[in-house]
């Protein structure tokens, strides 16, 4: 068992609240899910609960953590620097647990996480494994060290949809407790019965929680419901009282104006007024106290609000891509990256050909070459002039630059009213005015992809080039970003193993085979 008491988290450089008094058992048997809004401190509760030495650089925290006995298993959302370096060879053999399995047995597990037979024997470096790839890596370190209890940020990001089916019975058949963050909502949909959700309300300014011991889907509907209740009981009280305080204000003014009049004519009648009025005061103190009990209006925090290419019209006849590949290759090492040698075949006669309005996803196994593709179409796509194409890689790090703000880094002018719009554009987006001016690298990774995206938005581009779009978004702001996508006049290219992106956005589907691309 995991027990949380009353634990308090508080960013040092703005003083921002992340979370306050929250509290929270898990228990034997419970699959819960952290949700919320892009940087409201899911991955730093997690890291907090795993070690909470991991969040001392960047926050205070205060509270009391007791996991007696267990063993803890914890899965980053990035893979550390150190660790980048090694060979998959190296990054395993650092698990005891790793020489506890035979050859046979490790083949086994490889095969089961549809990765290749020999991958754990690879002298391959880990940062030139897909990003797919690394997250199996991870998850089958994890499980090798024999936990008891699974902390999982993001286990489905990048992950292939084979592997993802695996990973959705891996949790809901998994006998020790689970606790995980996610941007599927199929996995959640699938697997979750425990629902935290983690809101920052009032601009940022008031830390928010809920704990709900139930499905994703029954949470949002009785949360849907329990809002609607909420807001029309508010609104009933204060229709009522209003007409109370028009009948009470109708007569306070006939007993001042009574009062007035009997007061130079009958004093009697003046004392019985003044006692009436009494009276109405006392009644006025009781109103003040009811209306404070009164059912106060929902505080939730709002959905993002973003629009892209709205002024985009591309002609359904226009070709806007024709794309022919006799070979896909990728060096098998960093040293073949670097002098051209040493490559080896991805796959084989490609073609693609994409007209005005399409929105075309690429899916296939991790390691297929997806990414390796979409650089090289990317790279003819941008040298066009007569499209504005606009390419959001997998890894951000290669368009943003770390040591630029937000602000900084979407200005191109730099002009007043230039930032101002791009301040406006943010705070839809759900950033603080504080968080404009953190340095990217501060940013968590959906922060980061909301400014890609708002970047391509203010470039009025016509074709968009997404490497995995929503995998850095949460459930909440999926669906705003999926209809945005659908409702974009362009053309889309993109790659993604998002199950309900590919459903409701893209209108063709190809899978990458090493026979070539293959629509289905």
């Amino acid at each position: 068992m995991l027990q949380i008491k009353n634990l308090s988290i508080t960013h040092k450089k703005d003083f921002r609240e992340i979370l306050k008094n929250f509290s929270f058992v898990l228990n034997p048997g419970d699959k819960a899910v952290i949700i919320g809004e892009e940087g409201n401190g899911k991955s730093t509760l997690l890291k907090w609960i795993y070690e909470p030495e991991m969040i001392e650089s960047y926050a205070d925290a205060e509270g009391e953590r007791i996991c007696t006995g267990e063993r803890l298993g914890y899965l980053a959302q990035e893979l550390p620097e150190e660790e980048k370096e090694k060979t998959v060879y190296e990054f395993f053999c650092t698990e005891p647990g790793f020489w506890d399995l035979s050859p046979k047995e490790l083949t086994g597990l490889a095969v089961q996480m549809y990765l290749e037979p020999d991958f754990f024997y690879r002298d391959q470096k880990m940062k030139t494994l897909s990003g797919g790839e690394k997250v199996k890596a991870q998850m089958a370190r994890l499980l090798l060290a024999g936990p008891t209890m699974l902390l999982l940020d993001e286990p489905s990001n990048d992950i292939d949809i084979e592997t993802l089916e695996w990973l959705e019975e891996m949790i809901a058949k998994s006998e020790r407790p689970v606790l995980f963050i996610s941007h599927d909502e199929t996995l959640i949909e699938r697997t979750a019965n425990v629902v935290i959700h983690i809101e920052q309300l009032k601009r940022k300014t008031e830390s928010h929680y809920t704990v709900a011991e139930t499905t994703y889907q029954r949470y949002l509907e009785e949360r849907s419901k329990r809002l609607v209740n909420q807001e029309q009981q508010a609104q009933n009280e204060r229709r009522e009282e209003k007409k109370r305080l028009e009948k009470f204000n109708r007569i306070r003014q006939k007993v001042e104006h009574d009062l007035n009049s009997a007061s130079r004519q009958n004093p009697h009648a003046g004392y019985l007024l003044k006692k009436k009025m009494k009276a109405v005061k006392s009644q006025e103190r009781r109103y003040e106290r009811e209306a404070a009990d009164m059912t106060q209006r929902p505080e939730t925090e709002e959905a993002i609000f973003f629009r892209i290419g709205e002024h985009v019209r591309m002609p359904a006849q226009k070709t806007v891509l024709e794309f022919s590949l006799d070979r896909l290759t990728a060096p098998r090492s960093e040293a073949g990256e670097q002098t051209g040698e040493e490559e080896r075949l991805l796959a084989e006669n490609i073609f693609l050909r994409i007209r005005g309005g399409e929105k075309v996803c690429i899916i296939g196994k991790n390691g297929a070459g997806k990414t390796t593709l979409l650089k090289r179409i990317a790279k003819r796509l941008l040298a066009r002039e007569d499209i504005h194409a606009c390419y959001m890689p997998q890894d951000y790090g290669e368009l943003l630059q770390a040591d630029l703000t937000p602000l900084e880094y979407l200005s191109v002018t730099g002009d007043k009213e230039e930032l101002t719009r791009i301040r406006t554009w943010l705070g839809s987006l759900k950033f603080t005015a504080d968080e404009m001016n953190h340095s990217i690298s501060e940013l968590s990774g959906g922060q980061k992809a909301k400014v890609l995206l708002l970047q391509m938005s203010l470039s009025n581009a016509d074709v968009l080039i997404l490497d995995e779009p929503t995998r850095n978004f949460s459930p909440l702001s999926g669906p705003v970003i999926r209809k945005m996508l659908e409702n974009y006049r362009g053309a889309i290219l993109s790659i993604s193993h998002d199950r309900k992106y590919i459903e409701e956005v893209c209108t063709a589907v190809y899978q990458l085979t090493s026979k070539g691309l293959i629509r289905i």
